[in-house]
């Protein structure tokens, strides 16, 4: 990868539908070199064009980062948290905790309850900690491109 194709990805984290005719100009290409290029790192599957959706946006006001620990192989705790539509991803560490899990729920009540009724009873959990966080509208999180 390099200096083109980190500001291509740099760009589509600002607006991932922008159009070749904006894109090209701004990294230094015409606008069908972009598409070539982009095209070459999703095909190598160093990236993927995804739509990513606002919890906020769709209703859900409570978030957390679930840090668990596990008697057992964390990863059978993962696929049976990941069937819930209240997580969002999960994640096995080598750290303090042996799986993160990260979870949206409509209110601070129904988070509450998904951690008492749904994660503490998975066979294998023997601890949560709940980190809760808030989605700030001005503030975007941007992943760093090279």
């Amino acid at each position: 990868m390099d200096d083109i194709d980190r500001a291509i990805l740099r760009e589509l984290q600002v607006d991932g539908r922008i159009p070749y005719a904006e894109l090209g100009p701004k990294v230094g290409l015409s606008p069908s070199a972009a598409r070539l290029r982009l095209q070459r790192l999703t095909d190598a599957k160093a990236v993927q064009v995804v739509g990513v959706t606002d919890p906020m946006a769709m209703g859900h006001r409570a978030m957390a980062m679930l840090g668990l620990h596990v008697d057992g192989d964390p990863r059978a705790v993962a696929d049976a948290l990941s069937r819930h539509d209240e997580v969002v991803y999960t994640v096995l560490t080598a750290g303090t905790f042996d799986l993160f899990v990260e979870v949206v729920c409509a209110r601070p009540n129904d988070l509450l309850d998904f951690i008492n009724d749904v994660v503490r009873p998975v066979e294998g959990v023997t601890a949560v900690e709940n980190f809760p966080y808030f989605a700030i509208h001005t503030h975007r999180f941007l992943w760093h491109v090279g």
